[in-house]
């Protein structure tokens, strides 16, 4: 100690103090990584089945990864399609008043979304499609806390 009171810090503390302040900035973080980006979180779609047509909210939406749920709304049972251009998906059959969970990474392109049922032979007797319109990819959820 010194006269007045004070430590003396010496070259190994100030050392130490360095190499710990250079950790700390070491640690901040980048925009670029060394590994890819997390892709988008996936969106919430909703479609519904009704007696002359099903539709879909919202109707385009970024690529990535999409999970549809599909209300049937009629008084028959239905088999859901989800059809684009390298994409075909179907559901088992949508009881009525009952939902159904389609969840697919999507493509940039134009989807259409089909009901059917076994029944619906008579051309008056079908569900007129929805048309969804997939853009470009949705910015990567790297920025977003992810829930458990």
């Amino acid at each position: 100690m010194f006269a007045n009171g004070r430590r003396h810090i010496g070259r190994a503390g100030l050392l130490a103090g360095g190499a710990a302040l250079l950790l700390a900035f070491a640690g901040c973080g980048e925009d670029d990584f060394a590994n890819e980006p997390r892709p988008p979180t996936a969106v919430d779609l909703s479609a519904v089945i009704r007696s002359d047509a099903v539709t879909i909210s919202p109707a385009s939406e970024g690529a990535g990864r999409v999970q549809i749920t599909i209300s049937n709304q009629t008084d028959r049972a239905h088999t859901v399609t989800l059809e684009g251009e390298d994409v075909i998906e179907r559901t088992a059959q949508i009881q009525p008043q009952d939902t159904a969970q389609i969840l697919k990474t999507l493509e940039p392109g134009t989807y259409e979304i089909r009901a059917g049922s076994p029944r619906a032979v008579d051309i008056g007797d079908q569900i007129r499609p929805a048309t969804l319109r997939i853009g470009p990819e949705r910015e990567s959820s790297s920025r977003e806390v992810l829930l458990p």
